[in-house]
């Protein structure tokens, strides 16, 4: 018996981005902070996000149908509320925020995906470089406040993997830990934290030494994680016992990769570990879904960067020495790649 072909799955995903422009202005206009305070009407949201009558109780309604509001009531009557991960993940009161990257997502990638035709044509950014601006590093690295809101992004989408890193990797054979492009330095805080025996460096550009020290302190963890500054494209890397690198060589070409992974070669001892936490594409290239997107994203914003499978990794690594390999998943489409000198 033929199966019945459906077309739902075709347009959920055809015309997904009205969801999701959805959720991102929400999150940019800050109504689920609004919300962690308590229940509030209509009328009253409509006031604190300046918003008008028309429209609105579409733009409240289709959140709770999408899952990310609650409500009681209808209309003039209802009283809206986060829903349980909105109240967790998108306050931005809470340590836990993670709508830094969304409100990205909104400002800066929602645009660019519209020139992803152009990019797959061209091979070429379509981001602020393709109009003379300055590249998304130079643009997040000019001042305090965009680089402060970036590490918070990065934070906020990379913590729970962090967490499950440091739970799952064996560290009893190691005493020394490096984190590459370490940003605010939670991912040696976090290996710090777990394991007592472990002295750790975050290694990351000279603007970012401010920022990582203010985490590394509030923790008190400043006689266990010391932040070096550096350029990982100049400087050789800092020795370890374990070098990781976050989202790291995804931004990069290959012949970039392979030199960021020989530097960490470089770097490590005999028996040392590389760590590569990114959203590994699976060696099939046909189920990480996220992974495969990711990597168009990178097409979008960089003139080489590219995501990348297990099998891909392997192959770069055992060029340069490395013998022995590991795949650990963590949450979601992310997973950490071990390779050993």
């Amino acid at each position: 018996m033929n199966q019945q072909v459906d077309p739902s799955h075709i347009m959920q995903i055809g015309m997904g981005f009205w969801a999701s422009k959805t959720l991102l202005t929400a999150i940019n206009m800050g109504l689920f902070t609004h919300l962690a305070q308590g229940k509030l009407a209509g009328q009253e949201l409509k006031e604190k996000l300046k918003l008008h009558d028309r429209g609105l109780y579409d733009f409240l309604d289709a959140l709770v149908a999408l899952g990310f509001l609650k409500r009681s009531g209808l209309k003039a009557t209802a009283m809206y509320s986060n829903s349980e991960d909105a109240q967790v993940f998108l306050d931005k009161n809470k340590p836990s925020y993670m709508g830094g990257i969304l409100e990205m997502a909104n400002n800066r990638l929602y645009p660019f995906w519209n020139d992803l035709e152009e990019g797959l044509k061209t091979g070429a950014p379509q981001n602020e470089t393709k109009s003379g601006g300055k590249s998304v590093f130079e643009a997040i690295y000019a001042n305090q406040d965009s680089l402060r809101e970036f590490l918070r992004a990065m934070a906020g989408i990379q913590m729970g993997n962090f967490i499950s890193f440091v739970k799952q990797f064996d560290f009893s054979q190691y005493k020394t830990f490096c984190d590459v492009g370490g940003a605010g330095g939670l991912l040696a805080s976090q290996v710090a934290l777990n394991h007592e025996h472990m002295q750790c460096i975050s290694f990351d550009l000279p603007p970012v030494k401010a920022i990582a020290k203010e985490n590394i302190n509030a923790m008190g963890l400043q006689h266990k994680v010391s932040i070096e500054s550096g350029d990982f494209f100049s400087d050789d890397l800092p020795k370890s016992d374990v070098i990781a690198m976050g989202n790291i060589l995804h931004d990069w070409g290959k012949a970039d990769k392979k030199m960021l992974v020989k530097k960490a070669y470089d770097a490590l001892p005999e028996g040392g570990a590389l760590v590569v936490i990114e959203n590994i594409i699976d060696d099939n290239r046909s189920e990480n879904a996220f992974g495969l997107l990711m990597s168009l994203n990178m097409l979008l914003e960089t003139t080489e960067g590219y995501d990348f499978s297990a099998s891909d990794f392997k192959e770069l690594a055992e060029e340069i020495g490395f013998s022995k390999f590991q795949m650990i998943a963590l949450t979601g489409p992310t997973s950490a790649l071990v390779a050993t000198k």
